[in-house]
């Protein structure tokens, strides 16, 4: 597969706010993630439960749902991901040049916990998702990993209203509880591996679960602009993280002042 950013891509990403890439990361490269994915939250679980600190927050619904946040510094292949190569020219290409690292996060979810949730739409950013920017600009681009098989619905999949990132107001959000009836609502079907990346904007929320063997996995990455200081993650890691396990292509992602002592670069 070619990992360069199309024009079509690109017109697409423009007027729809997202795009998909089925089969992004390859099979082996997936399970290896979804083992570095439950080894991580085993630990963070326990960490949980015993009180003791954690690098980020650790959210626990019922006996095996959970989402993790700050996740770089919990297994190596997390940290790979952040400038991994296939990915950048799809960053690059539609946000920055020199992109900033913004969030990252990772879940775990099974219908026999969460057959009740309901829908959850939102769009991100601070200062309540820039709405004072109307319209919202490209501010943040977010990139989530499908790690199970997404292909059927009803297993909590992201749900999007392609188009909505340049709306000028907000949706009715008691239309938007049922998203199967939303005129123009999507479900976000797709294999393992696949990859979507879609714009600050545009209105999203897990989905409901229609029947209690669904699972999803995913993780999430969201970078932003070199100028920007919207990162409360960038405060998150301890020195160690920034100083000995960053790579010198994964320090550009941090601003220069996180780093011991500080670096004084744009980039």
């Amino acid at each position: 597969m070619s990992h360069e950013l199309t024009d079509a891509q690109r017109f697409f990403f423009e007027n729809n706010g997202y795009l998909v890439i089925e089969n992004f990361l390859a099979s082996p490269h997936v399970a290896a993630l979804r083992g570095a994915l439950a080894e991580s939250i085993e630990k963070r679980r326990e960490h949980e439960a015993k009180g003791l600190p954690q690098t980020g927050m650790t959210q626990i619904h019922g006996d095996k749902s959970t989402r993790i946040f700050y996740i770089l510094g919990d297994h190596p292949l997390f940290l790979e991901l952040l400038d991994w190569q296939p990915i950048l020219p799809y960053v690059t290409g539609l946000l920055n040049q020199m992109p900033h690292h913004h969030a990252s996060d990772a879940i775990i979810e099974h219908g026999t916990d969460l057959m009740e949730r309901p829908m959850g739409w939102h769009i991100d950013g601070h200062d309540e998702g820039y709405r004072n920017l109307r319209p919202i600009p490209l501010l943040q681009l977010k990139i989530g990993y499908y790690l199970t098989d997404m292909t059927a619905g009803g297993q909590g999949n992201l749900w999007l209203v392609p188009g909505s990132h340049t709306a000028m107001y907000d949706p009715n959000h008691e239309d938007l509880q049922y998203p199967y009836e939303y005129p123009g609502a999507l479900e976000v079907c797709a294999p393992p591996g696949s990859a979507i990346l879609f714009h600050n904007a545009l209105w999203h929320s897990s989905g409901i679960f229609t029947k209690p063997d669904g699972c999803r996995e995913m993780l999430y990455y969201a970078y932003e602009h070199p100028w920007m200081i919207a990162s409360q993650e960038h405060w998150g890691y301890p020195k160690d993280f920034y100083n000995a396990q960053l790579s010198p292509e994964q320090r550009k992602f941090f601003h220069g002042f996180v780093f011991d002592p500080p670096e004084q670069r744009w980039g």
